[in-house]
Order: C-alpha cells, then sequence, then structure tokens
C-alpha cells in the first residue's frame, strides 16, 4: 500500500509540474536579464558554450525565453566536438539544432582551433578564450553573455575553462558595460528530478532574489532540437533530457568578477 500511495503522490506532482509549465502558471523572474535599459530588440545576447549540444541539453530554457523577447541571439561554440572523429557531423547537427532553437545561423561561430579540442584530458588556454570572447563581444557589441557555472553542469573540464575564459575576460574588461550570467549546477537529486525541479528552483529564487529562474515554456522544442544532434541522440542521452531538469528550468547567476 505505502508503495502505491508513493507512485500515486510522485505522479501527481509530475502532473502538476507538466501543469504549471504548459499552463504558464510560472513565476518567471527571466526579466532581470533584460533590464538594463535597453529593448529586447536591441539586446545582443552571447551564449559561449564548449560543445556542440551544449545549448540543447543545458541552455535551452535560457534560449526560448530569450528568442521568445525577441533578443538578437548570438552563439559561440569553441569546439566542434571532435573527441570521436565527428566534428564536421556535429559542426551540421548543431546548425540544425540552432535553426529549431531560432538562433540565427549567421550568428552562430564554432571554432575548430588546434588548443581548442573536445577531451576530457584538453586543458584551455584562458588566455586565448578571454582573446576569443573579447573579438565576439566587440565584433557584435555584445550586452549579455550567459555561459557555465565554475562547475559547468557535469564538471567537464572544457566546460569549467570557459566559465574561466568568461571571467577573466570580465576581470580584463571591467570597463565594458557587458553582464554575464553563469548556469547554475544543481546537485545530482535537482539534475535528475525532471520538470518537479521548477518547484525547487521557484523556492530557490524567494531564498536567494538574486538568482534567475527561466521556466521553460516549450520543453518539446527542446527534445527537437536535441534530437536534431543524431550523433549523439543515443539511449542515455534520451532518457537525460527527459530526466534533466535542465530540459525544463534553467537557475542564472550574475558573474560578479
Amino acid at each position: 500500500m505505502a508503495w502505491l500511495v508513493v507512485s500515486v503522490s510522485l505522479i501527481v506532482i509530475w502532473l502538476a509540474s507538466f501543469c504549471k509549465i504548459f499552463f504558464r502558471a510560472t513565476s518567471i523572474s527571466g526579466a532581470a536579464i533584460l533590464d538594463d535599459g535597453k529593448t529586447p530588440q536591441k539586446k545582443n545576447v552571447l551564449f559561449v558554450i564548449a560543445h556542440p549540444d551544449d545549448e540543447s541539453m543545458f541552455f535551452s530554457p535560457t534560449i526560448n525565453y530569450l528568442a521568445s523577447n525577441a533578443c538578437n541571439l548570438h552563439m559561440l561554440c569553441l569546439s566542434t566536438g571532435n573527441a570521436d572523429g565527428m566534428g564536421s557531423i556535429r559542426n551540421n547537427e548543431l546548425h540544425r539544432a540552432c535553426a529549431v532553437l531560432k538562433v540565427p545561423l549567421q550568428q552562430l561561430k564554432i571554432l575548430n582551433h588546434p588548443n581548442l579540442q573536445d577531451g576530457f584530458g584538453q586543458l584551455w588556454s584562458h588566455d586565448l578564450l578571454t582573446e576569443i570572447i573579447e573579438e565576439e563581444v566587440t565584433k557584435h557589441d555584445i550586452h549579455t553573455i550567459i555561459t557555465f557555472d565554475n562547475y559547468g553542469v557535469s564538471g567537464h573540464c572544457n566546460h569549467r575553462d570557459v566559465h574561466r575564459g568568461v571571467l577573466k575576460f570580465l576581470q580584463t574588461n571591467s570597463g565594458r558595460n557587458v553582464k554575464a550570467w553563469e548556469l547554475v549546477s544543481l546537485n545530482i537529486f535537482r539534475k535528475y528530478c525532471g520538470p518537479v525541479d521548477i518547484w525547487l528552483s521557484i523556492l530557490s529564487a524567494k531564498i536567494h532574489p538574486s538568482k534567475v529562474i527561466i521556466i521553460n515554456e516549450q520543453p518539446w522544442k527542446s527534445f527537437k532540437a536535441m534530437a536534431q544532434h543524431l550523433s549523439q541522440w543515443v539511449w542515455f542521452r534520451k532518457l537525460f533530457v527527459s530526466f534533466s531538469s535542465y530540459t525544463y528550468a534553467n537557475t542564472l547567476s550574475r558573474i560578479n568578477p
């Protein structure tokens, strides 16, 4: 009997979570990202990621939110994800995913720098990353950067180096009016509790009002975007996208250099 009560309770919580998503009964504090005196149409936002599929697996709630608010989205992917020799394939997959997520393809830049190669044993120069980020910010008049935090969601060294590159850019360009936000890495329970995490995210925002919570009102678009990465769309990643809280909500924190 106890297991039945637990099962029913979990089903009710999941259904309530989906209702909160689909019927827009959401408490979103995402407007803080837009609150810098500029209209959304004139706001240039740069996502800085490490590999093709990072945008779909981790950042899609934020991308969907900003795209729906008519922000001008740019994406800088610092490698082709060539760890398994499929860099050219993954390059094309990222183009298709960005088309789904409404990131203009002419505003997508994918690097294949010899010193920025995908891999757990590959350490990326923070000075090189700073130089590349500064070039993109200047070229496109970027107002806001969104990237990984110091842990990088999964602890991947490339994700963590991207964060440090952005941090160093902010430290060496303190005179620029550029804001940066990091995607908060969640503990293992929250990471895999799916849409239920939206309740925990809203509670966290009340406790820590400086954090920004963005709830994904189009999670099906996140699935469709990730499905464009056919080379990566294996069974365990399908499970990840289904049960990962990053499909349903993003918690962002301001990077203060």
